[in-house]
């Protein structure tokens, strides 16, 4: 990619950014970090100022965050960097030819360039009694503050799907006194995204908990007439539930960009520069499918430091600072006193070592193609999993890598060398 833009000419234009989440307010300030001076607009639909997802499932829904917590940076910060935000307000389609987006209050806006951090979605659960109050998806501010006002000591819910989602919420309503049931149609929880070793690992600590959890349940319909009264699952048992969270997965919000033409398949497709099919038009965060020369393959990833690292990267592109984004994905889950963080794809090794005991609730597994280090998972292990991130990739001793007594730093160095 080659800077089309003198930088004057630059200092000039409107860059419009479509979202409300991470990476929309992570690339306006980095714009402002790339020193474009020009207008920075960001559109949301929500009515709230960019923020973070991560809390909603569990600080922001224990109560233990406010909503000021949960911004990704207050109000003031936009107004200091002269960001101006737009919330409430739905941009309905894109007009690439003469670069403007229309708006649901009828505006029409103008842009030079464009960035698409429109995100993702929940999948829903189209069944029989769908519809039913008690009913919840979890997503947004507005999705949280629905749950809550359900969230009630003594009352029943059936989390339907046992991915992190689903078990941060279980972890979240079993201290608030609900009785938690959680329905995975695998025979495991955390089958997608994690080794049957870590499924044992959380299957354990949540049964401790008083967390009934149920493989191998399809959810099929809803029970109850005027509010949700349980879960039908295939075979016909039915569930009894107060209310119901799903959580089974989300789709990229690609209807904006597949309407203005933009080329689309799992996602918006980007370059290594995060430009999509129109040279005018950038997209970052969980809307999109990129190319990760680390891999050696396209992806979508629904994770925060994605969207955040890839918006940091559409930003200097944005400004014509090119940059290539390629990074080894990473992850983590907060549930009760575990910090699980996560760097690659543990599902796709060969083989594992674990460095330290799951009893104490503090290790790490490590697993490797070959003599390579392909991924991590690490439980209140911060420096294992830090290590780990500078590791993916590299040939590594995998004994030295189980041995508690041998140092990490001298793994690393050796690994370097």
């Amino acid at each position: 990619m080659t800077p089309n833009a003198p930088g004057a000419v630059l200092q000039q234009m409107t860059i419009v950014i479509v979202g409300g989440g991470h990476a929309a307010g992570q690339a306006a300030a980095s714009l402002r970090q790339e020193n474009f001076e020009g207008e920075i607009l960001v559109i949301g639909e929500e009515p709230h100022i960019p923020y973070q997802r991560p809390p909603l499932s569990k600080q922001y829904l224990s109560g233990e965050y406010g909503l000021d917590r949960v911004h990704l940076r207050p109000e003031r910060f936009y107004e200091s960097k002269n960001i101006e935000v737009k919330s409430g307000v739905r941009v309905e389609s894109i007009d690439p030819d003469r670069r403007r987006v229309v708006c649901n209050d009828g505006a029409e806006i103008g842009y030079d360039r464009l960035l698409l951090a429109t995100g993702a979605r929940p999948r829903k659960l189209a069944t029989a009694g769908g519809d039913l109050p008690g009913i919840h998806y979890l997503r947004t501010i507005a999705d949280v503050d629905a749950i809550k006002a359900d969230f009630q000591p003594g009352r029943r819910i059936a989390i339907v799907g046992g991915g992190y989602i689903g078990l941060e919420v279980a972890a979240v309503a079993i201290k608030a006194g609900l009785a938690v049931t959680v329905l995975e149609m695998e025979d495991r929880i955390l089958k997608r995204v994690t080794t049957a070793a870590m499924s044992a690992f959380y299957e354990e600590i949540h049964t401790e908990q008083g967390v009934e959890l149920r493989t191998g349940m399809r959810a099929e319909s809803f029970a109850g007439s005027d509010r949700l009264t349980g879960v039908v699952c295939a075979g016909g048992e039915v569930v009894p539930a107060d209310l119901a969270v799903v959580g089974i997965g989300i789709q990229p919000n690609i209807e904006l960009a597949e309407a203005a033409g933009l080329d689309c398949d799992n996602g918006i497709v980007v370059d290594e520069f995060t430009r999509t099919s129109d040279p005018n038009i950038f997209a970052a965060g969980d809307c999109t499918n990129h190319p990760n020369s680390l891999l050696g393959r396209r992806l979508r990833l629904e994770s925060v430091p994605n969207a955040m690292e890839q918006s940091r990267v559409a930003a200097a592109n944005l400004a014509d600072n090119p940059k290539i984004y390629a990074n080894v994905p990473w992850f983590w889950s907060d549930q009760y006193d575990l910090k699980l963080q996560m760097v690659g794809f543990s599902t796709e090794a060969e083989r594992q070592v674990v460095r330290g005991d799951p009893a104490t609730r503090q290790f790490a597994i490590f697993y490797f193609d070959g003599g390579t280090l392909s991924a991590a998972d690490a439980v209140n292990s911060a420096r294992e999993f830090m290590v780990a991130r500078q590791l993916v990739g590299k040939r590594v001793d995998s004994g030295k890598l189980a041995d508690p007594s041998v140092d990490l730093k001298a793994v690393l160095q050796a690994a370097r060398n």
